[in-house]
């Protein structure tokens, strides 16, 4: 893989980290998200700034690695394909963030999620498609936003009120 697609799709991760970070950081300590009504299978608040930046590592290593195999075999119109999937689950992975914690339109998160499980199992495919088993490790990334959206779901539902659905 090249450094330069690395850095590219590594700075494209980072950037969708910090814009949902900037709507998610200051809810989490809010009294707000401590009233909401959750789940008991909702993982622990420590959980998730572990899984998160090791799904960005992933999602860049394993989409540098799949753009510049593409490109290696001649698969350009696969290759801008890839590029534009990559872009449009980054901006749906930040607006899930946006909406849920900064908008607490919990409604349109669970659609929106369901939709980033999409993008992703297709990112997914696309990958293992390029890169056989070395795209593996991407399979993670659907996995947990299908858990994802399951939890905003339900999280809706017990909270109707406190939300905008």
């Amino acid at each position: 893989m090249r450094i330069t697609t690395l850095l590219v799709t590594g700075l494209a991760a980072v950037a969708t980290a910090a814009a949902g970070g900037a709507a998610t950081t200051p809810a989490v300590r809010s009294s707000w998200y401590a009233q909401l009504r959750k789940p008991a299978y909702q993982p622990p608040r420590q959980v998730f700034p572990v899984v998160w930046p090791a799904l960005y590592a992933d999602i860049a290593v394993v989409s540098g690695a799949t753009i510049d195999e593409l490109g290696a075999t001649g698969r350009a119109i696969e290759r801008n394909a890839y590029r534009n999937g990559l872009a449009l689950n980054l901006v749906l992975n930040a607006a899930w963030s946006w909406l849920f914690f900064n908008r607490r339109r919990f409604g349109t998160a669970t659609v929106v999620s369901a939709a980033l499980t999409v993008s992703s199992a297709d990112l997914t495919r696309r990958a293992v498609d390029a890169l056989g088993g070395r795209a593996a490790p991407l399979a993670l990334y659907p996995l947990w936003c299908a858990f994802a959206t399951v939890l905003c779901g339900h999280i809706r539902q017990l909270n109707r009120r406190a939300g905008r659905s």
